[in-house]
Formats: structure tokens, sequence, C-alpha cells
């Protein structure tokens, strides 16, 4: 009866009873409720965020917006040549850069028959007309966002430069002592001189 009452208070050598384990404190498990099906691990409930009704309706508008954007954000592209002009124009006119974010684009005239080779700014060069162009990228060109924003940005600026060939015509107009020099030549005199030296009429 002695073994069994030591083995029911936790054993002579294993258990919580056990050898070594009196100074040991029961650690504290956290309380779970028990239902019927089980043990309950979480409690979560469910509430509801907004009413997704209207989603049809706000689609629709989203995509108003965003065409009247685009539409808004048209900017004209310039384009130039590398070397003689021969053909169609080809490439951009000048050096031009872009920036977005930590993304930074720079386009440099190239040869006929260059290309792009960047694959994010390619399609947006073709559709901008731009059959070859070097391109120059740094920062984090893995956001893809900004890569094509810096592109963008960059095709944008060709007409910011101010070409010899953009300039208009200046039409120097004479000054008016260049004008009339040959009237300013002729030596005249003064309106009172003449009154005095008018001749006198004889009254009878």
């Amino acid at each position: 009866m002695a073994v069994d009452a030591g083995a029911a208070e936790g054993g002579w050598w294993g258990g919580p009873g056990g050898p070594g384990m009196g100074n040991r404190k029961a650690e504290d498990k956290e309380w779970m409720p028990v239902t019927k099906l089980g043990r309950l691990d979480e409690v979560l409930k469910i509430m509801p965020v907004q009413k997704q009704t209207r989603c049809s309706k706000e689609v629709a508008t989203a995509i108003r917006g965003a065409i009247i954007l685009a539409k808004l954000s048209i900017v004209p592209v310039r384009r130039g040549y590398w070397g003689n002009k021969i053909g169609k124009p080809r490439t951009v006119p000048c050096k031009v850069t872009g920036r977005c974010g930590s993304v930074l684009v720079r386009l440099i005239p190239a040869p006929r028959g260059t290309g792009a080779l960047a694959r994010v700014p390619k399609k947006l060069l073709m559709m901008a007309g731009i059959d070859d162009c070097y391109i120059s990228a740094r920062g984090c060109t893995a956001t893809l966002g900004n890569f094509t924003k810096a592109a963008f940005d960059a095709i944008s600026k060709t007409y910011s430069h101010l070409t010899p060939d953009l300039w208009k015509e200046t039409v120097f107009t004479k000054s008016p002592y260049q004008e009339f020099t040959d009237h300013l030549v002729k030596t005249h005199t003064r309106v009172s001189m003449q009154r005095t030296q008018a001749p006198a009429v004889a009254t009878t």
C-alpha cells in the first residue's frame, strides 16, 4: 500500500513528484476555455466594416477619372537625329534625365539600329516613337512604377531644351536716328528765327 501511495503521489523516480522536483515551482499554465467540441484556442469577433453594395458604381467612376487624368497628362515628345539627318527622326534630340523616388533614368541619343535594351521603358519609348536610344538607370530599378515614371519624366523634358532650330527669327527694327538720318543731316532753323526773318507786308 505504501508503494501505491508513493506512486499515486508522483512516483519514486518520475513525474512531477519525483526526487529533485520538490524545490521547483509549478509553472502557471494559460487558461484555455473548453467547449463541447473541444479546446477553444482563440476567440475571434467578426464585425462588419462597410457595406459593399456600391462597388460597381465606384469602379465606373474611378475608371472615368483615370481616363480624364490620362488625357490631362499627355505631353508632346520631341524626336531627333544622332548624326546626319537622314530619314525620319528615331531617337531623342539630346541627353535628358528623369527622376522618380530613388530611380534616375538618363536617355542618350543612339545611332540607327541600336534599339532600346531596357525592358521596362522600352514599351514606353516605342509608344513615343523613339526606336533607338541608350538608357542609363540608377537606384532601385526593381520598383517598376518608379522606373516607368522616371522614364516618362525624361521623355517629357525633350522640349525643355531650347536648341537653335527652335529659335524664332528676330526682326530688327531701325532706330529713329537711323531711319530719319537724311532728314536730320539737313540744316534747320528754329521757328522763332523764321518768324523774325519773315518779310514785312506793306499796307496802304
